[in-house]
């Protein structure tokens, strides 16, 4: 999927624009470049994303590769990694081009509309594949504004992971839906909601600020 020695999206030929893994692979360009470019005295500056690092985002990225890899093989979500420590600092773009690699091996085009099961739920393999396009390219968004970088986003990809998002999160404030959550869980166990209301942003925001508005971001 990625070539690992340029920041190329390697697409095979058998995928065409629209293909949901073509959107993968886009995204994981756009993330890769945006953390080859991260130097040492960046690695501890604060992000959007709650307490979460630029290194910890770089770290996070490769873990949701990772497990990306994992659910198109079908492996139960209680097999898989909480975070990707293995990985040096400095050293997540190699990391992140791997697991691309995992991932392209592991859904096939009999994956597409295949029920997967994640850790919030069993959904069409495209919405699962979606809704790690948004994960990818919000927390690069991320990262990008921490770092003072301008990527160049790919809108096809963009609006793949809008729709993806907008399928799984159809309303704008979600605090009803994280209370049963939190109501259905058991004692003791912690929660912090994953995504917090949808900001509201000017009708002629670009796509990228859009999509990260929805997940509660504010551009």
């Amino acid at each position: 999927m990625t070539d690992q020695n340029t920041h190329t999206t390697t697409i095979p030929e058998m995928l065409t624009a629209d293909d949901p893994r073509a959107h993968v692979a886009s995204a994981v360009t756009t993330a890769r470049a945006a953390v080859e470019a991260l130097t040492p005295d960046q690695y501890d500056l604060p992000t959007t994303c709650g307490p979460m690092t630029v290194g910890d985002l770089a770290e996070h990225l490769v873990m949701a590769l990772r497990n990306l890899a994992l659910a198109g093989r079908g492996e139960p979500p209680s097999n898989w990694p909480h975070d990707a420590s293995d990985v040096p600092a400095g050293e997540w773009a190699p990391a992140l081009a791997s697991a691309a690699g995992e991932v392209h091996a592991a859904w096939g085009e009999e994956t597409l509309d295949r029920p997967t099961i994640v850790p919030w739920g069993e959904f069409p393999g495209r919405e699962v594949l979606g809704t790690y396009v948004n994960e990818l390219l919000v927390h690069t968004w991320e990262i990008a504004r921490a770092t003072g970088q301008d990527p160049d986003w790919d809108e096809a990809a963009v609006g793949f992971a809008d729709w993806a998002i907008h399928e799984q999160l159809p309303m704008a404030d979600r605090t009803e839906m994280w209370n049963v959550f939190r109501e259905q869980l058991p004692p003791g166990v912690p929660w912090t909601d994953p995504f917090g209301p949808a900001v509201e942003v000017p009708d002629d925001a670009e796509a990228i600020e859009r999509l990260v508005a929805w997940n509660g971001r504010t551009p």
